[in-house]
């Protein structure tokens, strides 16, 4: 990853400098209008969001069976990131929803659930920073139950009466909105991957940092 890491930076910043284009370029929705654009921005970040939380979960299962701190290095890494992404889309989801509804914020299923799974992950950070002795592994466990809240928020429209749109809505995008969504779900994906790599870098030196501190205190 260090290797590809430079290159892979350009493409992302290449990738979000062309999007606004392409989103300017996408044809209008027939009922909203301009405002429907802030779709290529709140979907892709709750892309961005589920990815950070599987390699959350994924960081801290490796953690918890083999106790190789590099499991938990991407388990905190995941963590944050998710916790960035979903703010995102919790900010621009009612942004939307104001204008496309009248109301900014409504305590139906997928609303609330994507809540529960943002807070989940907020707890996961604070329990890492204060929780002490044993809250790394503890905090594995809290991300593998945010995983599992994942496929409810995305069958939320499904299993429960929403407000939402069905998930058929995305497969069924025209041509012309079609590609600029998935140029920007791919430009998410990959600035997720980015920040991941760098956050797990970072939390590796911090955890080498603090083994030279342990040495040192006792010798």
């Amino acid at each position: 990853m260090k290797k590809a890491f430079v290159p892979l930076l350009i493409v992302a910043t290449l990738m979000f400098a062309y999007a606004p284009v392409m989103i300017a370029q996408a044809p209008f929705e027939s009922t909203m209008f301009l405002l429907q654009k802030i779709m290529y921005f709140h979907v892709p970040s709750w892309f961005a969001m589920f990815a950070a939380v599987a390699i959350s979960a994924i960081g801290g299962i490796w953690y918890i069976f083999t106790n190789d701190k590099r499991g938990d290095q991407l388990a905190v890494a995941g963590a944050e990131v998710a916790v960035m992404f979903g703010a995102m889309g919790l900010t621009t989801g009612p942004l939307w929803a104001y204008k496309a509804w009248g109301v900014a914020w409504q305590w139906d299923a997928k609303l609330t659930i994507a809540l529960l799974l943002e807070l989940t992950f907020i707890a996961y950070l604070l329990l890492r920073k204060y929780g002490g002795p044993g809250s790394d592994k503890l905090s594995a466990g809290v991300a593998l139950f945010g995983l599992a809240n994942v496929p409810f928020v995305y069958y939320a429209v499904q299993l429960w009466r929403t407000i939402h749109p069905l998930n058929t809505v995305v497969p069924s995008l025209p041509p012309g909105m079609r590609e600029p969504f998935w140029f920007c779900v791919f430009g998410f994906l990959l600035l997720m991957t980015l920040l991941v790599a760098m956050r797990a870098r970072l939390e590796r030196l911090r955890t080498t940092l603090d083994d030279l501190y342990l040495a040192d205190d006792e010798s």
